[in-house]
């Protein structure tokens, strides 16, 4: 288990995406969703809201069919152990503009905080490796989120963060929750309001 762990996560997901730009977001469910929301809701936001372990594949199709864009996946590390094989089809499909920012509290935040496999010794970063990824960071200070933002967002991918927050409770920030209206708008953001007809 990580000692003495420091980060907000609402201050971390906050400063990665303060240069975004025009890079798009996907959150996996609960607290990545309102961490993104917290940190301003937006057209260029995509929430899966109840699709657990599917986040990374999400952002992996969306890297491949908007080349020009970056896509950064937020993810808990509860969902990132579901989804594990997909760390494998990214870094075999090798997206050049694919981020994954795995937020690790170490705890499964969703049920009651229980003790998560992260925080038991999984290493989240050797599995991306494992499965051909050819960079991944490991943060856990203020000086490694700045140094980390940049290569989130810039970057050659595909590129996992594991990013060790605190277990601090933090306000529910609440995105929209209508699927197609989240779709619409999205869809709008990529291809503009020709995309409808």
């Amino acid at each position: 288990m990580t000692e003495h762990i420091v980060l907000d996560r609402r201050a971390a997901v906050a400063r990665i995406l303060r240069d975004r730009g025009d890079a798009l977001a996907i959150a996996s469910l609960g607290n990545p969703t309102f961490d993104l929301a917290a940190a301003g809701d937006c057209d260029q936001n995509f929430y899966l809201w109840g699709a657990m372990g599917g986040a990374v594949m999400v952002g992996l199709g969306l890297a491949q069919a908007q080349p020009e864009k970056r896509v950064i996946v937020f993810v808990g590390d509860g969902e990132m152990m579901m989804g594990l094989g997909s760390l494998a089809t990214a870094a075999v499909h090798a997206a050049p503009n694919l981020s994954v920012v795995v937020i690790d509290n170490e705890h499964y935040a969703e049920t009651g905080m229980q003790p998560a496999h992260a925080g038991r010794g999984v290493d989240i970063g050797g599995v991306a490796r494992a499965c051909g990824f050819q960079k991944t960071l490991l943060v856990r200070t203020d000086a490694e989120l700045e140094a980390a933002a940049g290569s989130v967002l810039n970057g050659q991918g595909p590129l996992l963060a594991t990013i060790k927050v605190n277990t601090e409770p933090q306000p529910t920030a609440l995105p929209p929750r209508d699927g197609p209206y989240l779709r619409s708008r999205f869809r709008t953001a990529l291809l503009g309001e020709d995309a409808h007809r």
